[in-house]
């Protein structure tokens, strides 16, 4: 493999935002070489062939990975893999996520399961792989790491009464039904502070770390993109172009923190 192209290894990348980051990489005059992550083989793949159409001019170079954050033995495997390839990588990009508080009571997991998943997906899932993949990103000469949180884990966001996610209900109990995402908010505060361990740990090696908040973007997480675009909600390709422009330096100035494209808080998010 050259060694003059920027190694990438980000999860979750079939859809949505990590998608849209492949696809702006893949468009940027800078060359990679990106492991594309995705819970299958067939789904990395398909991603692949799809942006090779939409982008055939490239320079960079994909290649499938598959990795389930639920399973160690995923990771582990999808580590080996990579190893096969190359011992380097100089950017970790923690993209994948679920959000099971609007869909999970439907398909029958109790409050305890998605809490329970959401929680091995969005936190447990990224520091075990992100430890895994240390040794290879420590012998980057400029490697980075990112975790994509979100703007509801924002403490400031959450005391806006004007953000829909923040009305009050009617007094009594049970409450009539509003859009509540317990489990997907905590487990972004969780990720937050998952990233500023990473900080203070890999500070001495050299490694830029962050928080991403991509900003409220139409995507199929939480299986209502409709309800998504009444509430404002923007197209996932800006959410990538952003993420893009962290990987290439833009935002070197806040590593440590949580950093934003403009929404409602401006581009630092208070912890």
């Amino acid at each position: 493999m050259s060694t003059t192209r920027t190694v990438v290894f980000i999860t979750g990348a079939n859809t949505g935002i990590g998608y849209q980051t492949v696809l702006h990489l893949l468009k940027s005059d800078l060359p990679y070489h990106i492991f594309l992550g995705a819970r299958s083989d067939e789904k990395s793949n398909k991603a692949i062939e799809t942006l090779k159409q939409e982008v055939p001019y490239t320079t960079s170079e994909l290649t499938p990975a598959v990795v389930d954050l639920e399973s160690d033995d995923s990771i582990e495997r999808a580590f080996k893999a990579v190893q096969t390839v190359t011992d380097r990588i100089d950017v970790l990009i923690n993209n994948a996520g679920v959000e099971l508080d609007s869909v999970g009571p439907q398909n029958g997991l109790s409050t305890r399961e998605i809490f329970d998943k959401t929680w091995t997906t969005n936190v447990t899932g990224p520091h075990i792989l992100t430890a895994k993949f240390i040794p290879s990103l420590i012998k980057s000469s400029n490697p980075r790491l990112l975790f994509i949180t979100s703007g509801t884990a924002s403490f400031a966001l959450s005391q806006n009464p004007e953000f829909i996610l923040n009305k009050y209900p009617v007094a009594g109990w049970p409450k009539p039904h509003q859009r509540e995402l317990p489990a997907y908010k905590a487990s972004k505060v969780g990720l937050n502070m998952i990233m500023r361990d990473w900080h203070r740990i890999l500070k001495n090696d050299g490694v830029k770390v962050w928080t991403v908040n991509p900003g409220l973007v139409v995507t199929g997480l939480g299986g209502d993109p409709e309800l998504l675009r009444k509430i404002g909600a923007g197209d996932p390709s800006g959410s990538g172009e952003f993420i893009t422009a962290v990987v290439e330096g833009k935002r070197d100035q806040d590593v440590g923190k949580t950093v934003q494209r403009q929404w409602l808080y401006g581009n630092i998010l208070p912890f």
